[in-house]
């Protein structure tokens, strides 16, 4: 075995004994009184039902889809292994998001007892929190691509190098689909069932009745805080978990193409892990002062990600020396490309949601007029925010692609812009633990005003839940340019796979005027909004549901508002769960099925279009609707800091709308986006033997 091999499960191993370390850290602190204990009881005990049904729904799908994969792989459209590779990817990937998501409900209460202390105290647990997400996924992540990496190496090894490195890169791509899968039902489901809890609550609560967010009267507030982590920490990890595999696994095809051999396809494996351990060590630098502002809580987080970058910057430059030679020492642009197109769109995420910038103070200010004027602004900020994104990306894939030489070599070039996209996912570990820290904050909040803690405390735990907004935008950003960077590299290893998988007899008609190319963009183009469209109406319909439930608590429970009777929390978060668990089908059925339909009526052609259209309009669609909800969510917060009449004002009213309508776009059908595009990809990819062998078009 190449020695290069072994430095992706050793990496692995560290993420996981760092994770362990990490949650011993947390379960020392104390979750404080009785009161705090109950509550983070409840929202445990909802998280964990809500979960334990989703992997009930997503295991009937995962049994049949082996029974199909199998019966193609017996019939010799796919490699034997394929199957088996599918269940291991949605395991994994369920695994992560279960473990984070189970440390983070652990983690609210004692984020808001530690804020008792200090603010610094407060935000070390709730990042320690976000940092088991991130290194529980890099951790599995790699070790499930070393495990199949051995086992195929072992199963293969009498082939010569270039035909062995085929053969596994061809197998491996197929368990990205298991990981794309429960991807997509933890988003889909996870968004549901938090933007439902919360846009009811904030409807009846905040607008109707007049009391204050995450009011203990309010029968959606558990739900609520239930919601956060099933869909910001359970649903984003498993997303991102799935970019992470699929960029590497993408890349590795790319480079027998390239004719790298062996080191081209563990380069990728090497690079995530020096991502992996860069991550632990950038860990260390975040601490903030005690009264800190918006901008140095922000800058505390961000010196953890820039000194992580840092090394990946420049370790990989070592790493590429020592692992292809000097020959091949300018692919180490295309990884410094990718580490820089993450901290642009970082960059400018911050920037347009942010409320330290003009943007979202703007949103703010259109309050004062009325809740149309904040849907408008916020829509056009929304969409005035791709511009630089947009930007960044087209650049780094040029970039990349010419500076890996692929005016010399198109394949070689391709493999630069999978490089870039893996490095861009290097830095997982910390990235990932920005995002998913904002939900623990979150609820620590929560908490604190539902036991009555101390305004100060409320005060500490509410600066963490707004830096958490922006850094989850920010993460979001990060997701949806790192999908676009790996859907682009599976396109391309699609491209190659044809000529794998047909023996050379079939070679893609890409001309630009071919009609059935033409058709297939057209409808790619199109499934993102319908697919939103989907989810957007599931989001509504779970919504009008808890607004009636809240609103039947309030009028038929005697002494509610009063604080004299406690609500039905139960009742709020079974209606979530079923919700969630009936409407995420359909949305998650039309990424699987409409590649499928389109291989046999318009041949592989047409697949190579849906899969460009749906990328090109997915991408900027997933960046406006994420960064226009998180323009609203925190123009609303920076409002109820006292600016335009504070609290209760009719400008916080309006503010208040606003957010609502965003809160679907920025957690249910924006970053759903990001896994359609790629799980399109990877079902081309698996059901490509089937396709050439029943498409109209041979």
């Amino acid at each position: 075995m190449n020695v290069w091999y072994y430095f992706a499960p050793l990496s692995s191993i560290i993420a996981i004994l760092f994770t362990i370390f990490l949650i011993f850290k947390i379960f020392k602190e104390s979750e404080g009184e009785p009161e705090m204990r109950k509550i983070a009881e409840a929202v445990r005990e909802g998280a964990t039902a809500y979960l334990k049904r989703q992997y009930q729904v997503v295991g009937l799908y995962f049994l049949l889809l082996f029974f199909i994969l199998l019966y193609l792989a017996l019939n010799k459209m796919l490699p034997i292994f394929v199957p088996f590779a599918f269940i291991t990817g949605g395991f994994f990937s369920g695994l992560s998001g279960f473990i984070g998501m189970s440390i983070g409900v652990r983690s609210s209460a004692r984020t808001t007892n530690a804020c008792k202390r200090s603010l610094n105290s407060g935000l070390r647990i709730a990042f320690s929190a976000g940092m088991v997400m991130g290194l529980i996924v890099v951790g599995l992540a790699l070790l499930d691509l070393a495990i199949w990496y051995f086992i195929l190496s072992k199963f293969y090894q009498s082939l010569e190098v270039a035909t062995r490195m085929e053969k596994i890169t061809s197998t491996m791509l197929g368990f990205g689909i298991g990981a794309s899968s429960q991807a997509l039902f933890a988003r889909v489901g996870g968004g549901i069932y938090t933007k439902a809890a919360d846009v009811g609550a904030d409807l009846v609560g905040k607008v109707e009745v007049g009391i204050p967010e995450d009011d203990p009267r309010n029968p959606a507030v558990i739900a609520d805080n239930v919601g956060d982590n099933v869909g910001d920490i359970a649903g984003m990890g498993a997303d991102l978990y799935e970019s992470y595999v699929g960029s590497i696994v993408a890349t590795m095809a790319l480079s027998v193409s390239a004719g790298l051999k062996e080191n081209g396809v563990l380069l990728p494996l090497v690079i995530a892990g020096i991502g992996t351990i860069s991550s632990i060590i950038g860990y260390f630098v975040v601490r903030a002062e005690e009264k800190a502002s918006q901008k140095v809580l922000l800058a505390a987080l961000r010196r953890g990600i820039y000194l992580t970058t840092f090394l990946v910057a420049l370790f990989s430059y070592f790493l590429v020396k020592l692992v292809l030679g000097n020959n091949y020492l300018y692919l180490y642009w295309a990884i410094l490309i990718g580490l820089l197109v993450g901290v642009g769109i970082g960059f400018f995420t911050e920037v347009f949601t942010s409320d330290a910038y003009t943007f979202t103070r703007s949103l703010a200010s259109s309050a004062t007029t009325s809740s149309a004027t904040v849907i408008i602004e916020g829509i056009s900020v929304g969409m005035l925010s791709t511009l630089p994104i947009v930007i960044i990306i087209a650049c780094g894939i040029i970039g990349s692609f010419y500076l890996s030489r692929g005016f010399y070599n198109f394949s070689l070039g391709l493999y630069g812009i999978g490089l870039s996209a893996v490095s861009m996912l290097s830095t997982l570990g910390i990235t990932l633990a920005s995002d998913a820290y904002g939900p623990v904050a979150d609820n620590a909040g929560g908490n604190a005003e539902m036991s009555n803690q101390p305004s100060y405390v409320r005060e500490r735990t509410d600066a963490l839940d707004a830096l958490g907004n922006t850094t989850a935008a920010t993460g979001k950003g990060f997701a949806i340019g790192s999908a676009a960077l790996t859907a682009l590299a599976l396109i391309a290893s699609y491209r190659d796979e044809v000529r794998i998988v047909s023996d050379g007899k079939k070679i893609l008609d890409l001309f630009l005027l071919n009609p059935r190319l033409i058709v297939g963009i057209f409808i790619g183009a199109m499934l993102p909004f319908a697919f939103t469209s989907m989810i957007m109406k599931a989001v509504g319909r779970a919504a009008q549901k808890i607004v009636e439930e809240v609103r039947r608590q309030f009028r038929e429970i005697v002494g509610l508002l009063e604080g004299k009777a406690k609500p039905d929390y139960g009742k709020a978060v079974a209606i979530c769960t079923k919700a969630a668990q009936k409407e995420m089908i359909l949305p998650a059925l039309l990424a699987i099925i409409v590649p499928i339909i389109i291989g046999i009526f318009l041949g592989v052609e047409g697949v190579c279009g849906l899969l460009v259209g749906a990328l090109t309009a997915g991408f900027v669609c997933a960046v406006m609707m994420a960064n226009a909800g998180a323009s609203w969510d925190n123009a609303k917060k920076y409002i109820e800091k006292g600016n335009f009449g504070g609290k209760g004002s009719q400008a916080h009213k309006s503010a208040v709308v606003g957010d609502t309508v965003g809160d679907p776009f920025k957690d249910a059908a924006g970053p759903s986006l990001n896994i359609l595009i790629k799980l399109m990809s990877m079902i081309s990819i698996v059901f490509l033997g089937f396709i050439l062998r029943y498409s109209l078009f041979k």
